[in-house]
């Protein structure tokens, strides 16, 4: 994984590092698979998913992120993320097929997002959400628990980094987390 220093960021929000490595393993990526970066920010998820994955779709509204998405895909060297410059649900219409999708962002059209998603999204595709707001967990728990396609879980993380304040160390917390993980169909393979 990448450190978060590596990344150029300018003033658009993040996934941190610790928060990637789960999201990553929550999304269970596969070399074949294609994947959809929904919100992609700075690009950190779309970069890290691309180094493990066929193709990455990192759609993103934002004019100031596209650009940094850009920087950060030529500063890595990543030549299989495709930038789609939309506000989600709409760009993901240009997608035929996605095995798994990662979520950071939606705008305030979570739900039209995941019925999007749920169009795409091949069996046994995950879905894997990053939320900050319990409206959003909630949200998402109430779409996956309302079809009986989907094998759902959550938690929530908090993540401390020690911080030196002159000659002691401090723990300094970062925001919590909230991680939701879904399986569309194909439970043997849970």
């Amino acid at each position: 994984m990448i450190d978060d220093g590596e990344f150029i960021r300018g003033k658009v929000p993040m996934t941190k590092q610790e928060i990637r490595v789960l999201t990553i393993a929550k999304a269970r990526l596969k070399p074949s698979d294609v994947v959809v970066d929904v919100g992609a920010g700075t690009g950190s998820l779309s970069i890290e998913a691309a180094m493990l994955c066929r193709k990455v779709y990192a759609l993103e509204r934002n004019v100031e992120a596209i650009e940094l998405i850009r920087k950060n895909i030529e500063k890595f060297s990543i030549d299989n993320v495709e930038i789609i410059h939309e506000e989600a649900p709409r760009g993901l219409d240009r997608i035929e097929k996605i095995d798994a999708a990662l979520i950071g962002g939606s705008g305030g059209f979570l739900t039209e997002i995941l019925d999007a998603l749920d169009q795409r999204l091949a069996p046994n595709g995950r879905i894997v959400l990053n939320c900050i707001s319990i409206e959003s967990v909630s949200k998402a728990l109430n779409w996956f628990r309302a079809r009986e396609n989907y094998l759902c879980d959550a938690i929530q993380v908090q993540i401390n980094r020690i911080e030196r304040i002159g000659r002691v160390d401090m723990m300094k917390a970062l925001n919590p987390i909230y991680i939701i993980s879904a399986i569309k169909g194909g439970f043997d393979n849970v």
